[in-house]
């Protein structure tokens, strides 16, 4: 399956300002730039920019996205502070994930790459172990999974807090790398150790409380949403199991959009394996109505639609549209 945004050009506009030629050793650089915009409004920019991506509004933020690195560069140079560096390395993030999401990990590790970089110059350890969650998770996309666990799982180690005296948002990093390492575990039947590196995550979320820092969140139900995702994991997955873990999440408590969004299409894939047809398709179509654009990406939804149809015997029914609009052959 492939899907493009439309105007496809942002994306390859996106290519160019994450693989920015004009950066490398022994390249002239280009004189003829315009003035960046003020550290103030670039800041402001990044965070716009995020809310833009846990949205799901790609379009929007592939068009916008190429200029908000090559200004957050331009500021770096005029303003090296720490926060500036910072920022940078959030919007490197946004460029990852983005690249990610549409199928493009070769550049969200370029992406990372730089996040990191960033994160260095601003001396930021907790950017970093972010930086490294955004890594792992480029890995599992990639089919690495043993080094997407690998280095989500060393980079928590350093970066363990102590629950006595850690800050909510140490708690929040150290979390989340834990969840990024418990996904590729579970990917390779190793269930115990994701169900571990998850419990040691809920206790983390427990201890820290809602959490929105470094362009993402962290909470007890952000946990629980990743108990079905790895409940569905793995050859042996258990969508009976995924159920009842998804009988402990309170969806309205969920507060990105996406994430919601992700954590349905996994209820919509147990559901279906658990014979409840009729209800995947009802969760799917619900998830399609508040995310057009995002769902088309998402494999697991078109996987999803296309063993629906395999067994759909009917010639005109929702699931053959959703099928369509997924790029999934409505003929199968």
């Amino acid at each position: 399956m492939t899907q493009q945004l439309p105007g496809d050009g942002g994306l390859l506009e996106l290519r160019d300002a994450i693989q920015d030629i004009g950066v490398l050793p022994g390249v002239p650089a280009d004189d003829d730039l315009e003035d960046p915009p003020t550290e103030k409004a670039w800041v402001a920019s990044v965070k716009a920019a995020t809310t833009t991506y846990w949205h799901g509004d790609y379009s929007s933020l592939s068009g916008t996205l190429p200029l908000l690195l090559r200004d957050g560069r331009a500021v770096a140079r005029e303003t090296p502070t720490d926060r500036v560096w910072r920022q940078l390395a959030l919007a490197y993030q946004l460029a990852a994930c983005l690249a990610t999401q549409v199928g493009h990990p070769d550049w969200a590790f370029a992406a990372v790459e730089k996040q990191l970089a960033a994160a260095a110059r601003a001396s930021d350890p907790l950017m970093e172990g972010m930086g490294v969650s955004t890594l792992s998770w480029v890995l599992l996309r990639q089919g690495r999974w043993e080094q997407a666990q690998d280095v989500a799982v060393r980079k928590a180690d350093a970066l363990e807090p102590s629950f006595r005296t850690s800050t909510p948002t140490q708690l929040a990093v150290y979390g989340n790398l834990l969840i990024s390492a418990a996904t590729p575990a579970a990917r390779r039947d190793d269930r115990d150790e994701a169900i571990q590196l998850l419990t040691a995550a809920e206790a983390a979320a427990t201890r820290s409380g809602a959490v929105r820092a470094y362009g993402t969140a962290f909470s007890p139900v952000d946990v629980r949403t990743q108990k079905v995702n790895i409940a569905l994991a793995g050859s042996n997955g258990d969508a009976g199991q995924a159920l009842a873990f998804a009988g402990d999440v309170a969806v309205a408590d969920i507060t990105r959009p996406v994430h919601s969004a992700a954590y349905r299409v996994d209820v919509a894939q147990a559901q279906y394996q658990t014979g409840d047809s009729e209800a995947a398709l009802a969760t799917l179509l619900e998830v399609e109505s508040e995310q057009p654009e995002w769902i088309r990406f998402q494999t697991l939804a078109a996987a999803t639609v296309r063993e629906m149809l395999e067994s759909e015997r009917r010639r005109s029914t929702p699931l053959r549209g959703l099928a369509a609009r997924l790029g999934v052959d409505p003929t199968l």
